[in-house]
């Protein structure tokens, strides 16, 4: 399975596109960011993420996007950038009938790491180091792109963490550390839910 993990922002839009292998490995396929300048209008800058979001999912015929999931943030401004080139990335997939699945920042972080807490620097070394990359993938909206599109393919029932019910405890043979503590985590918040 391959995977276009998408880590949206309005300037620099994260672009990691990774793929499941045997033994639940996961490869980069390719990492980039998509840049719009700040001084044009709002629907330029649109455009433009669009070009390139476009171009990736062409190139890379990706079976799934992994997008990240906006959340609220003290910077409204931010807040509605990040919105709308999420939005220009579901469109996208869209076209081309892909699925798109939301993770939250806590939930990707869980799952590259073992904890939903890690700083960005943790999370570009984990990345790094799942992929066998020599060098951190930079800048940090590159490495939180891949760290989506692993955090999917992870994902219990993902092609590289399939996973039956009864793991959520933790009890898949050959899961890592992170794969664990994400499917209990995930887990204890099901059950907070009923």
């Amino acid at each position: 399975m391959r995977i276009l993990g998408v880590d949206p922002g309005l300037t620099r839009c994260g672009l990691g596109v990774v793929e499941s292998r045997p033994g639940r490995k996961v490869v980069l396929v390719d990492v980039g960011v998509a840049r719009s300048a700040v001084d044009a209008e709002v629907a330029t800058r649109l455009h433009h993420i669009e070009i390139e979001v476009e171009r990736w999912l062409d190139e890379h015929r990706p079976d799934g996007v992994a997008l990240e999931r906006v959340f609220a943030q003290h910077n409204l401004r931010t807040v509605m950038g990040t919105a709308q080139v999420s939005g220009v990335v579901m469109v996208a997939a869209a076209r081309r009938g892909l699925p798109v699945t939301l993770h939250t920042p806590s939930e990707v972080k869980a799952a590259v790491t073992g904890t939903g807490r890690a700083p960005k620097a943790q999370v570009q070394q984990m990345v790094a180091r799942i992929l066998g990359l020599a060098e951190l993938p930079q800048p940090a909206d590159a490495a939180d792109a891949l760290a989506l599109g692993i955090c999917h393919l992870w994902r219990p029932g993902g092609a590289a963490g399939r996973t039956a019910a009864s793991s959520a405890a933790g009890a898949v043979p050959g899961a890592t550390a992170a794969q664990r503590a994400w499917a209990q985590a995930e887990a204890a918040a099901r059950g907070g839910a009923r």
